[in-house]
Order: C-alpha cells, then sequence, then structure tokens
C-alpha cells in the first residue's frame, strides 16, 4: 500500500460525490505495502480506504472486486466495495482505476500467538467454503507462469547458493505441479495474500477477535491448499529462522478443519504448497528489491526472510500432527 498516484482533495471530492458519500473530512496516505496506492478517506458517511490501482486493469479489477463483495453478503469480515448508482464497483480517478470500500475497524497483530492463527485458519476455511457459488474465475496473477517470467530476471542478482536454491525449487515446483494428486486438489478462488497484515484484530490484549480481513488484490483461481500454506508462511513461521513454529501451525489447521475439514491429497501436498508459496514471495521481495518501482511512500520488504522459509520448508518438510490419523484419505 505505497503511494505511487497523489490524489487532491477534490478529486477525493469528486470520486466520493459520484458515490454518495457526502463531504470529505479528511485524506491520508498509506505507506505500507507496495502494490497500489491507499488513501484513508473520512467522509460524512464514514470511514474509508481509497485505492488506485497501479499495475491492475479494469478488466482485471471486476474479479477482485465482485470477489469481495461475494464475501462479505456471506457473512465473512471483508470490507465491501462502494457501487456507483449504476452498481459499478470500479472508478476512475487521477487517470487510475479506482475503488472505495469500507474501512474495518481493528488493529494487524505484529507478533500472533496460537489464539490468533487459530481464528485466522477458521476465517481462510469459511471463505474456500464461501466461493463454491462465485460466478468468476481468474488466474492467479503470481502463480506458477509469473514465476517462470521473474526468475531469470532476478537470478543474476543472486550469490551461488541462493542461484542453486532457486533453480533447485522452480524444477521441484515444476514436477509436483505436473503430477496427479496436485491435478485433484480442490480448487477456487482464493485469497493468496493473507498475511498479518491483512488481517485486523480488535480486543484485550491475549483476547482479540478477528474483525477484518482484506487486501484481495493478488486473489486468484488456485488451489485451497495453496492459500493455506502461504497463510501458515506467515502467521506461524519465526521470524528470524524462517522455522515453523508448531504451536501457532497446529493451531491454524484445528481452526481450519473446524470449518472446513482437509481432504487427503491436501495433507500429502501441504509441504510442496509450502516451498511453492515461500517461493513465490522470495521472487516477488527480489523482484521489488532488485528492480523497485518510484513511489512517494516505500519500502520493498528484505527477501532474504523467504529465503529462510524456503530453505526451512525444504530441511524441514511438515505435516499437521492430525494427518495420519483422522482425515480423509481421498
Amino acid at each position: 500500500m505505497a503511494v505511487y498516484t497523489e490524489v487532491t482533495p477534490d478529486q477525493a471530492q469528486s470520486l466520493a460525490t459520484r458515490l454518495h458519500l457526502g463531504a470529505v473530512q479528511s485524506l491520508q496516505p498509506i505507506g505500507s505495502g507496495i502494490e497500489n496506492t491507499n488513501y484513508f478517506l473520512t467522509t460524512d458517511a464514514g470511514e474509508w480506504v481509497l485505492t488506485l490501482f497501479e499495475r491492475l486493469t479494469p478488466d482485471q479489477l471486476p474479479f477482485y472486486l465482485r470477489l469481495m463483495q461475494h464475501l462479505a453478503r456471506h457473512g465473512l469480515p471483508v470490507p465491501e466495495p462502494r457501487a456507483d448508482a449504476s452498481g459499478a464497483l470500479c472508478h476512475a480517478l487521477a487517470g487510475k482505476p479506482a475503488a472505495v470500500v469500507n474501512r474495518l475497524p481493528g488493529a494487524p497483530v505484529a507478533a500472533p500467538d496460537v489464539h490468533h492463527a487459530e481464528q485466522v485458519g477458521a476465517t481462510l476455511a469459511r471463505m474456500h467454503l464461501a466461493v463454491a457459488d462465485f460466478p468468476l474465475d481468474q488466474p492467479n496473477l503470481r502463480g506458477r507462469d509469473w514465476w517462470a517470467r521473474t526468475a531469470p530476471t532476478v537470478r543474476p542478482h543472486l550469490d551461488a547458493a541462493a542461484a542453486t536454491l532457486l533453480d533447485e525449487e522452480m524444477g521441484y515446483q515444476a514436477h509436483a505441479a505436473a503430477s496427479a494428486p496436485y491435478a485433484q486438489l480442490p480448487r477456487g478462488a482464493v485469497h493468496a495474500d493473507l498475511f498479518r497484515d491483512n488481517a485486523l484484530f480488535d480486543g484485550l490484549p491475549g483476547r482479540e477477535r478477528l474483525c477484518g480481513v482484506f487486501d484481495f488484490y493478488f486473489a486468484g483461481t488456485d488451489t485451497f491448499a495453496y492459500d493455506l500454506a502461504v497463510t501458515l508462511n506467515d502467521w506461524c513461521v519465526d521470524d528470524t529462522s524462517g522455522r515453523l513454529d508448531l504451536a501457532r501451525a497446529e493451531a491454524m489447521v484445528a481452526g481450519y478443519r473446524a470449518e472446513r475439514e482437509l481432504l487427503g491429497v491436501e495433507w500429502r501436498l501441504l509441504p510442496a504448497m509450502r516451498r511453492a508459496a515461500a517461493l513465490r514471495f522470495w521472487l516477488s521481495r527480489l523482484s521489488d528489491w532488485h528492480a523497485p518501482r518510484d513511489a512517494a511512500l516505500l519500502t520493498p520488504k528484505d527477501p532474504t526472510h523467504f529465503e529462510r522459509v524456503l530453505r526451512a520448508a525444504v530441511e524441514m518438510p511438515w505435516h499437521p500432527a492430525a494427518a495420519d490419523t483422522d482425515h480423509d484419505t481421498a
């Protein structure tokens, strides 16, 4: 959520008027994140988040915006895009496609514990169940085709050990994706970026409740196991070593299973999906680090963190404790 495009108060008021939000009271740029331009927008009608899309096109945006609308209307704690008089969710502002969504309460948790992980797992499973009747389909734009395009551009920046890791993992993932078990994995619209800074909690310390999941602009059609792996790799790893914190990981999977049971093939491929998820974010952080875009507020994230996560996932593959005892073997 960097700031690439400056929005003036008059421009914000023009959009607020079109969306029947009343007078703009404040417009505050948001400096975290790296993909889009974001502002907190306060109007007579309440608190909102204004997003200007720097890479996504108007043709791509209906998938993301309709997915958020779909999940919100299925009772998930997801921001709902504001429509104009014609029902359109995608608008234009400062020469960019834009959207306005309601601002959810709460704040991110920087150091999650088991009760945070369990709630995130349960909410992720509810999202996977809710998309059963979501009619739109769009490939994961940061999926395997993107990996294949990006890996050669970042490889020259790596030392010998990291380059070897990248080459070996790209080969491993190609083999895994071509396997019969991979073809059996349940699929649907997934968040694909449910990191701790994309979830909001509220309440007393130690008793916080999950009250929001946001930033769906990396969503796409992919496997549910991959989505779970992405989430495990952020909420349930040690930030220094990249190794999995078993207590948090078991809590997340337990929360997930309380809402949606994992199939046997999902249990078996979860270690490979954790490696896939680590590879994806290592590549994106390498790309952002070595070829950053200009922005008024932008701090690229250190790619070595996900190199450590990937190495740990390769060296110590993990199956949840329940995987060998009480799951569907299909």
